[in-house]
């Protein structure tokens, strides 16, 4: 009889958990996601790639793809480096330092693209003294999608760094591994699929910014008018179809970079294993 006694988990209602779990993603990401292709389907095809092929159109794709990648890959480095100071070291402001890499997290983006625009400008507190220009042009936009994505690369990294077993540092060390070296062969490692995640976070939040870069950009035509800055302004001339297909394509765009990166991460954790 024994052989034959139902399994139970630690945790009861598995199924009425899951039915709860599936019910609350499909209201608030499965549905909504969906209208998006259901309304970019009542306009005719032809209509639909007249939109999402006009040059304005793919100009700005370029942009805020550019400038996310751009952003993301960025934010990983600084990222890294801020979390092992803050994980590392111990020196006086600290918690002070450690609360600020949330700000962009609280901080409305519209407030932190003007606070932005007035430090850029040509006129600006820190744009005066640059030999170029940062507001109203893509690297101003880049600066806005790294000042919101730092937060989702150092709070990823951070708690992997923590547990990172510093005794393997030091045999690292007295294997007579340099500093270099032990980071590159011991601690990067570890860190790949975090930072990898937080990669992806950043990358992925710096699509779909609008408040923080539609000051500062400018929004001049076919050089700093971001996608979500078009999707805006097809909605207000209520072309409810052509705002949807441009989203649809960055949609579409979002989910194949982030299968990409879950791909690099699996492969990675099963090279670590």
């Amino acid at each position: 009889m024994g052989l034959f006694k139902k399994r139970t988990g630690v945790l009861p209602g598995f199924g009425l958990s899951l039915g709860f779990t599936m019910t609350y993603i499909s209201i608030l990401v499965i549905l909504p996601l969906s209208m998006i292709f259901i309304n970019t389907a009542t306009a005719p095809w032809e209509k639909i790639w007249q939109t999402i092929s006009e040059p304005r159109v793919v100009a700005s794709y370029k942009l805020s793809i550019g400038a996310s990648l751009m952003a993301a890959a960025i934010n990983v480095i600084f990222g890294i480096l801020i979390a092992w100071v803050l994980v590392r070291y111990r020196f006086p402001g600290k918690r002070i330092i450690d609360g600020l890499v949330d700000l962009p997290f609280a901080l409305p983006t519209a407030i932190a693209g003007i606070a932005l625009t007035t430090l850029y400008a040509e006129n600006g507190w820190v744009g005066q003294f640059l030999s170029f220009k940062v507001a109203f042009t893509s690297l101003g936009i880049t600066v806005a999608l790294m000042f919101i994505g730092l937060p989702f690369v150092v709070r990823t990294v951070q708690p992997v760094l923590q547990n990172v077993d510093k005794e393997v540092e030091e045999a690292s060390a007295s294997l007579g591994a340099n500093r270099l070296q032990t980071f590159i062969k011991v601690v990067f490692p570890e860190l790949m699929p975090a930072a990898l995640t937080g990669f992806a976070l950043a990358f992925a939040r710096s699509l779909g910014e609008y408040g923080s870069v539609v000051f500062i950009a400018g929004n001049m035509p076919m050089k700093t008018e971001i996608t979500p800055l078009l999707i805006m302004t097809k909605l207000e001339q209520y072309d409810y179809a052509g705002a949807t297909a441009i989203a649809a394509v960055m949609l579409v765009f979002s989910f194949l970079m982030l299968l990409v990166i879950n791909l690099l991460q699996w492969w990675t954790n099963r090279k670590i294993i």
